[in-house]
């Protein structure tokens, strides 16, 4: 499926909307797993229609997950323990 979004640029792929939990994970895992690569070495044109997909999958993803599980560790205290924990770590 191609349509527009509201800047006038190709979007590409199935609206996320429109997909089931299990179909929504596998685009995710998908687009996370090129992500390095698309990076490097895709034209800008196509980092800027990753990144619009991405956002896409990802921002439906939190919309379907308002109440997701966060690690302690992935929070601004968590790594701020993290780095107080770090520097109390004597370097060999």
């Amino acid at each position: 499926m191609h349509g527009h979004d509201e800047r006038g640029t190709t979007m590409t792929g199935v609206d996320p909307s429109r997909l089931d939990d299990q179909q929504l994970m596998k685009e995710l895992e998908t687009i996370h797993r090129t992500r390095h690569d698309t990076l490097l070495y895709a034209s800008t044109d196509a980092l800027r229609a990753h990144n619009d997909r991405m956002a896409q999958l990802e921002g439906e993803f939190l919309r379907r997950n308002p109440r997701r599980m966060v690690a302690a560790g992935r929070t601004r205290e968590g790594a701020r323990e993290r780095r107080c924990g770090e520097s109390a770590t004597p370097r060999s």
